[in-house]
């Protein structure tokens, strides 16, 4: 690839990328997926009505859609026209060693591009679903910014660093999320931070219990330690989803521990419509 063709397609990659913020501060980047709708992750999502800063530093107004937290995306609306959408890739296609190009924002960097190879698609510890694996730089900001093979199509969405290596969330499941009809998802109403465990459970830490939420009803606590529901242990966040969208009823029996006492409680929440928060 010469200097040229690789310049012009980060160019047209920079001009499909976008800024999303909420209230004065920016908390990751998008993609203009197609026509009017931003792609983004769940977790760059913040309080309030979100904004979208163009690649020309014109600022327009966003309305969320829908959010998967377990797949870690989300997608928003915007009204504006004469947007440049991304190219579709498949990630499906990608071969180990293939060259990709991300776009983002990182440490307020606005349209900074990054480069790095392939290695494979795999199941990260900690979570079920799967991510592209690869050694492409990221860092704060990039988080919801495209990954584009060679040609320019875009094949995922940044998303992490974890053990040096970055993941992004396919093309593949991207499509499926926004083929997917648009539902709330039961909550606890908390903000939670996982913490290992030993034989490979996880608990999530209780950092923040949102007022008049499921888990205030259940008495939940800042500082308990979430280790299960439906008698079966945590291992993922993602198992933290599936007990909450697989109750009939809205109840669901957690287990927890609270403070140093390390006997197990349980409690039956009732759930509400929102989903848990990763801190």
């Amino acid at each position: 690839m010469t200097g040229d063709v690789f310049g012009e397609i980060a160019e047209k990659l920079r001009r499909s990328t976008v800024q999303v913020g909420f209230g004065r501060r920016y908390h990751g980047s998008g993609v203009i997926w197609n026509d009017r709708r931003i792609v983004t992750n769940a977790h760059v999502l913040g309080p309030g009505e979100p904004q979208i800063e163009l690649w020309n530093g014109r600022k327009v107004a966003a309305q969320i859609l829908k959010a998967d937290r377990r797949r870690d995306l989300a997608a928003l609306q915007i009204d504006c026209d004469g947007l440049s959408a991304v190219i579709h890739g498949d990630s499906e296609a990608l071969r180990p060693g293939e060259l990709l190009i991300a776009v983002g924002s990182p440490f307020g960097f606005v349209g900074a591009v990054s480069t790095g190879v392939f290695h494979n698609t795999g199941v990260h510890p900690g979570f079920s679903q799967s991510w592209l694996v690869s050694n492409v730089r990221l860092a704060p900001g990039n988080s919801g910014g495209p990954l584009a093979n060679a040609r320019g199509e875009v094949v995922g969405i940044n998303a992490m660093l974890a053990g040096g290596m970055a993941l992004s969330v396919p093309s593949k499941s991207v499509a499926q999320f926004l083929a997917r009809a648009e539902t709330s998802q039961p909550g606890l109403g908390v903000v939670v931070r996982p913490v290992g465990l030993r034989a490979g459970h996880l608990g999530f830490l209780v950092l923040e219990v949102l007022p008049q939420s499921a888990a205030e009803r259940a008495s939940l606590l800042i500082g308990d330690l979430l280790l299960g529901a439906g008698n079966k242990p945590f291992r993922s966040f993602a198992d933290f989803q599936d007990a909450l969208e697989d109750t009939r009823d809205g109840r669901l029996e957690i287990e927890f521990r609270r403070g140093d006492n390390t006997r197990t409680r349980r409690v039956v929440a009732h759930l509400s419509r929102e989903a848990p928060r990763a801190a």
